[in-house]
């Protein structure tokens, strides 16, 4: 998919709450580090992973579902960590249950066509196939050329 730059940027700017479907309380998995990069840029980031429910992670408590997630969270996009084949029924329950809702986003190699038209008809934005931190950070500047963060690059011998 082909996303402009300006429409991703919007996205992520407009954005303040992210429920994360899959999200893992292992520091190493990406959903983890995702979550965790969000948070530290000022998202809210809500959990959602049924064998995590109740606990808490980055101050906020995980669900089951997301429709379990209270109306008043003001969810503005889903970030779904969960295979393609997941997704349509994650679709169905964010339309149903988030009426706050702005963007479906589909990590790294998550892609349902089917899913993202009844989203987009539904009047959301919908991105696949890509990851909001790695976006985040190439759009907000902090990520340099070659993908160095640091700002500085050196070769001493």
């Amino acid at each position: 998919m082909a996303y402009s730059d300006e429409h991703l940027k919007s996205v992520l700017t407009s954005t303040k709450v992210v429920a994360c479907v899959g999200v893992s309380m292992n520091p190493v998995r990406p959903s983890y580090y995702v979550a965790r990069y969000l948070s530290l840029k000022g998202f809210t980031v809500i959990g959602v992973n049924p064998g995590h429910a109740g606990k808490r992670l980055f101050g906020n408590q995980i669900y089951g579902a997301l429709s379990d997630i209270p109306k008043d969270a003001k969810v503005d996009m889903v970030d779904i960590f969960r295979r393609s084949e997941a997704v349509p029924g994650i679709v169905e329950e964010a339309i149903a249950a988030l009426p706050d809702l702005k963007t479906i986003w589909m990590q790294i190699g998550v892609e349902h066509a089917e899913a993202a038209a009844k989203a987009e008809a539904a009047g959301l934005n919908v991105i696949q196939n890509r990851c909001p931190k790695i976006e985040y950070q190439r759009l907000i500047g902090e990520l340099r050329m070659g993908g160095f963060a640091t700002g500085v690059i050196s070769s001493k011998l």
